[in-house]
Parts: structure tokens; C-alpha cells; sequence
């Protein structure tokens, strides 16, 4: 078969252009991600979360507690907005199974899973003493049931917007919580 130059010339042309708009859309990507890092003062993210926990828990919306977390979300999914998860201990296989697999079920239901720096810190924002690595946060309906809409306060949709930006990421930060 005889391939004349100008098929091979478009065929090189096009190929370059098809480049050249993988690297536009790449940048573009790379640029709202940086926009939304710039919005979000990362150092502020723990007190964010601190402040969402605290008044969470004086609304009665927070599941304290691996075992109990993984009871509510194999009833009602649909019922949580946010799981945080303590980066684990080293040596725990067994809970580390459970918080790995509890973390696909949560990305698998669109849940928020953020991940904090100290299981300590986190136990302690919640007032307990003893040591939980996991919380589940539940939403807000404006009806008396899940059949009206889902409300956020501030501080909620804050953390989505962070959560938002590292959704599709490979990995994801670690947020560090402020010391109590």
C-alpha cells in the first residue's frame, strides 16, 4: 500500500493538535485546582472541621465509633455526609481492614470521607475518652423526614468544597485538627 505525503502530513498535523488540546485541558484542570486552593486557606480546614463536629454533635447528627459507624451506613447510606477517619495506627491490621473498606463504601454512596491527622485530636474534639479513629456525620433535611432537602450550614459547605476539590484525586490530604 503507498501512503502518499500529504495523508501522512495530515495525519501528523492532527496528532499534534490533538496534543495540543489534551495539554490545554490538562492546564485548564491544573489552574482551577490551584483557584480553589488559593479560596481555601488549607491551615484554617481543621478548625472548619472542628467547628462542623462540635456543632454537629450539639444538633445530635454525629456517629462516634468504627463499629457504629459501619451499623448506621449498612441500614441508611444515604442519610451521611461526611466520615471522618483518623489516619490509622501502624500494626492494626484488622481495623485498618475495616477503615479501608469503610472508605470505599463511603466514596461508593457519595459520602465525604476526610481523613485527619490524630485519632487523639479527633476523640478529644468529640469529648470522648476513648480512642475513636472514625465519626460519621449525618445531614440536615428541611422536613421533618429525608424526603424534604438537605441543608448545609457553613462550615459543612466549606468541607464539601474541600472535599469537592480532591474527590477524583489519587490521594488525598490529611487534614490536620487543631490541638484541645
Amino acid at each position: 500500500m503507498v501512503v502518499d505525503e500529504s495523508h501522512i502530513q495530515h495525519f501528523n498535523n492532527s496528532q499534534v493538535m490533538s496534543n495540543i488540546n489534551l495539554e490545554q485541558q490538562l492546564e485548564s484542570l491544573s489552574e482551577k485546582k490551584q483557584q480553589i486552593s488559593k479560596q481555601m486557606d488549607y491551615t484554617k480546614i481543621g478548625r472548619t472541621v472542628k467547628s462542623a463536629l462540635i456543632k454537629a454533635q450539639a444538633e445530635s447528627r454525629v456517629i462516634v465509633g468504627l463499629s457504629a459507624a459501619i451499623q448506621v451506613l449498612s441500614k441508611s447510606p444515604e442519610g451521611s455526609l461526611f466520615c471522618l477517619m483518623a489516619v490509622p495506627q501502624v500494626g492494626d491490621s484488622a481495623t485498618h481492614m475495616h477503615e479501608v473498606l469503610l472508605e470505599a463504601f463511603c466514596y461508593e454512596n457519595d459520602i465525604y470521607v476526610i481523613k485527619v491527622d490524630c485519632p487523639i485530636k479527633l476523640s478529644r474534639i468529640l469529648g470522648k475518652t476513648v480512642l475513636e479513629s472514625c465519626c460519621l456525620v449525618q445531614k440536615t433535611w428541611t422536613g421533618a423526614d429525608e424526603s424534604g432537602e438537605e441543608q448545609l450550614n457553613k462550615q459543612e459547605e466549606q468541607l464539601v468544597d474541600y472535599c469537592e476539590a480532591y474527590w477524583d484525586a489519587p490521594k488525598h490530604p490529611i487534614v490536620e485538627l487543631p490541638v484541645v
